[in-house]
């Protein structure tokens, strides 16, 4: 099982000061160094935290695959066209929220949207750049993205990790998981992922990746993010 490493939360605390540390990219060597197979940064169209010129300097810096988050919009297609990150992963946005608070809504949307999903898909992969979706554990959205074109999707970890019924959420992503594979789609999953909720998780055989960021970044206030990284690796190894 991959691990991708979301290192948002790092510009989060940069952007409280306006300065120039903590450096997002001395974040993302750190991760390359503990083991983490890719790294992850969400390109908001507020700015919020990640900058456009952080996703460029991860870009030129780093060894492994730079997975860009954005919202389905024509300024962050041609941001996207212009880093040429290994991946975009496409996840919806709120002005108002404090994070991504679910999937894409992909079974029930506008014509105009979906054109604008399907050219951003289809520019990418001329552009040789995987694209993946990030979707809750749910039928629907799953054959709406296949419908799409996309060969990968990421699972909304969210519900599953604040539900007092874990193993009623967790049956959602493992028939989820199943209905993709079935359909040759690669399963990735993230949000809201810990060291204890992992555990489930990265029993999913079927799942290739986790994206995992926010956790972390608080975690190695504590015990340096080179060693919360190598714990988290090491979890996933033991129970995969």
């Amino acid at each position: 099982m991959r691990l991708g490493i979301n290192i948002d939360h790092v510009a989060t605390i940069r952007n409280a000061r306006g300065s120039i540390h903590p450096d997002p990219l001395r974040a993302a060597k750190i991760a390359e160094k503990a083991g983490a197979d890719g790294i992850t940064a969400h390109l908001r169209e507020d700015r919020r935290h990640i900058s456009d010129q952080d996703i460029k300097a991860l870009k030129d810096n780093i060894t492994v695959p730079l997975n860009l988050e954005m919202a389905a919009t024509e300024e962050m297609l041609d941001i996207a066209l212009d880093a040429r990150p290994e991946r975009v992963c496409i996840v919806p946005e709120k002005r108002l929220e404090v994070t991504t608070e679910g999937g894409l809504e992909l079974s029930n949307i506008s014509d105009n949207k979906k054109l604008i999903i399907y050219d951003i898909i289809n520019q990418c992969f001329k552009s040789n750049i995987d694209v993946s979706l990030f979707i809750d554990p749910d039928i629907k959205q799953i054959e709406a993205a296949i419908n799409l074109g996309v060969k990968i999707i990421e699972l909304h970890t969210g519900e599953y990790c604040n539900s007092h019924d874990k193993q009623k959420e967790l049956n959602r992503i493992q028939y989820a998981t199943m209905f993709a594979v079935k359909n040759n789609i690669e399963v990735h999953a993230g949000h809201g992922l810990d060291f204890d909720n992992v555990i489930e998780i990265a029993k999913i055989r079927e799942i290739k990746e986790l994206n995992i960021g926010h956790f972390l970044i608080g975690e190695s206030i504590f015990m340096g993010l080179e060693s919360v990284i190598k714990k988290m690796r090491n979890i996933i190894d033991t129970y995969r």
